[in-house]
């Protein structure tokens, strides 16, 4: 017997690595050369810069939002999405991303699906300005269905020793700024394909939010990468603490960066609801309390400054391209309260 006769196709594998190494290669900077082949990659932060470093860590991967993209047969945009989970989250402590590695596994290997979602990858690290060092390719015979997939990223950011942000000196009547999402992003996925099951649409059936797209396609958005504008602001000293909306929603992933004596007020009225999450809440019969503790809402990265710095720091994200609201206030906490209060969800959600 072979592997191959045992599921294991080691050609198909060799023909994705020979077809992604141009992807690789295009995402290649200062600091590493971003070519594959080798059993490890190396990066040099003093190439990139850096006189006295400290490395930011993350993983993280896209969740089932992976069944959508293999139901609908498009596999394109979850590798930015896979991208902007890790790097979005290295970015709120004011790192920049330096590298990212990716773990793709599957029962049988179709090559052109696995080039599809790496080019994914390479455009999510093109953006975030990191280089694409390494991953693995793993086919796995018996582990998964036919046609199912799940991938896992790596990345690894730097900021220079005494930079980190850490929250700890966000403090009453600081601005909370928002900047707006894509969409769903990579979080509630679960929650999302139940209510499209309960809506009996098909993926290829026309999106009743946003016309001129299948429903497939537009749940498919991918996340927005943060990097470069969220960046710019840190190094203008501009920005005391960030968070990334993800799973939790608005009211958990605030309360991570913010001291225990403060609370963040926010306003629903303040930013506008995207029509997806106006559909999901009716078609699904979700309470705007549930919608802010699940998806984002609009708000896929929130920015707290200090009042005096607000209008610079709106104009440094805005020419970085987001879109950015004032959102609430950061005010003295009472009790046990919680801190990240979502207040008119209600009225301004059409609940």
């Amino acid at each position: 017997m072979t592997y191959k006769d045992a599921g294991v196709d080691i050609d198909a594998g060799e023909s994705l690595v020979q077809a992604i190494k141009p992807l690789a290669k295009s995402t290649a900077r200062a600091g590493a050369a971003a070519g594959l082949g080798g059993f490890g990659a190396l990066f040099d932060p003093r190439e990139a810069g850096f006189k006295d470093p400290i490395l930011v860590g993350t993983t993280d991967g896209v969740g089932t939002k992976l069944k959508v993209a293999i139901e609908a047969n498009r596999h394109d945009t979850v590798g930015i999405d896979l991208v902007a989970m890790c790097v979005n989250d290295l970015v709120v402590q004011g790192a920049e991303p330096l590298f990212f590695l990716d773990y793709f596994a599957t029962g049988k290997l179709d090559v052109e699906a696995g080039k599809a979602i790496i080019s994914g990858i390479a455009e999510g690290c093109r953006q975030a300005g990191c280089a694409l060092i390494g991953g693995e390719t793993a086919e796995m015979p018996g582990m998964y269905a036919q046609g199912d997939y799940d991938l896992a990223g790596f990345s690894v950011g730097a900021a220079e020793r005494g930079t980190i942000l850490t929250g700890e000196n966000v403090a009453e009547d600081d601005v909370v700024l928002g900047l707006a999402s894509s969409g769903v992003h990579s979080n509630g996925y679960s929650l999302v394909r139940r209510i499209v099951e309960r809506s009996g649409l098909a993926w290829d059936a026309p999106a009743p939010f946003d016309e001129g797209r299948a429903l497939g396609e537009a749940l498919l958005t991918p996340t927005r990468i943060y990097v470069r504008s969220c960046l710019a602001a840190v190094r203008a000293g501009k920005v005391k603490a960030m968070a990334h909306i993800t799973g939790g929603g608005l009211v958990e992933n605030l309360p991570r960066v913010l001291p225990e004596g403060v609370t963040a007020e926010l306003e629903a009225k303040f930013w506008p609801l995207p029509p997806v999450f106006g559909w999901l809440a009716k078609e699904g019969g979700v309470v705007p309390s549930e919608m802010a503790r699940t998806f984002n809402c609009g708000i896929g990265m929130c920015v707290v400054v200090a009042a005096e710095d607000a209008d610079e720091a709106e104009r440094i994200l805005a020419e970085g391209g987001e879109s950015v609201y004032r959102i609430g206030r950061i005010r003295a906490r009472k009790g046990n309260e919680a801190q990240t209060l979502v207040l008119g969800a209600d009225e301004a959600w059409g609940a």
